[in-house]
């Protein structure tokens, strides 16, 4: 990013008349509204170009993929947000998309730009296998994780996975950044001793890139997606509250490491 010498703002996205809502030079009512998905919708407004059936298809299992994951942090803090303001249902939705980082949703776009990374390596007359290597070999001198390829619960392979390739190659989708992460899969236990294998935030810039998504993007599918869910949680939170529960159980877990003044505690 860098600033600009132009004082006139520019969007090629949206316009309107008295009339006529255009959104990325098509007729919001006329060409739009029942006739695309909410997942192409998207691809369209994010590209300008309509997907084709393959990105279609690609696209709307990846958002079908993401956008539950049970209670994770960012739906705790969603759901704990708003059971202290029920009043705003956007502040709790923010709160969960608040903890979007290299952690929590955002690998797939950090292993999207190392699927981009080997690529541009085997541009450049490297083989698939050594690319793999060599970047596997970078991360594990620079103490840096490996986005995408590990799981706390789905050790042998996160079931996502292996079905949004099913949905990719059944779609007819490119399927170069699928061969690029399951090379640095391969690469992983023979560079780090690890037998980490590849979880959806993988499986995810993996897929996607192969049908023309853009990289810069990528952070975006899941936060998407997961908005989806946290909507879910926050209709069953107006009806089941676990918000107070958990920030309760967060307390009685909690020990207190720090000094103390005379008499803490003591018996009046």
């Amino acid at each position: 990013m860098k600033i600009g010498k132009s004082t006139v703002p520019h969007t090629a996205i949206c316009t309107s008349d008295e009339n006529t809502i255009v959104v990325r030079g098509h007729s919001l009512c006329d060409d739009l509204i029942g006739h695309v998905s909410f997942g192409d919708y998207f691809f369209l407004l994010l590209t300008g170009k309509k997907p084709d059936a393959a990105c279609s298809a690609v696209l709307n299992a990846t958002l079908v993929a993401i956008a539950e994951h049970g209670f994770v942090p960012s739906v705790q803090a969603s759901r704990m947000t708003y059971a202290a303001a029920p009043d705003a249902l956007q502040g709790a939705v923010a709160a969960g998309i608040l903890g979007c980082g290299s952690v929590i949703l955002g690998a797939s776009e950090t292993a999207g730009k190392l699927f981009a990374d080997v690529a541009a390596r085997i541009d450049a007359g490297a083989t698939l296998d050594d690319a793999a290597t060599a970047v596997i070999t970078e991360l594990k001198a620079a103490r840096q994780p490996y986005p995408g390829y590990g799981h706390p619960l789905h050790k042998a392979r996160d079931p996502r996975v292996d079905r949004l390739i099913a949905v990719a190659t059944e779609a007819g989708a490119d399927l170069r950044y699928v061969e690029i992460a399951q090379a640095i899969e391969r690469a992983i236990p023979a560079v780090t001793g690890k037998d980490l294998r590849m979880n959806v935030s993988s499986a995810i810039p993996a897929v996607l890139m192969g049908v023309g998504f853009p990289v810069r993007s990528l952070r975006g599918v899941p936060i998407l997606a997961r908005t989806a869910g946290l909507i879910a949680h926050l209709a069953e939170e107006a009806e089941t509250p676990a918000g107070f529960a958990l920030s309760y159980q967060a307390t009685r877990e909690l020990q207190y490491d720090g000094e103390l003044p005379p008499g803490f505690g003591a018996q009046a």
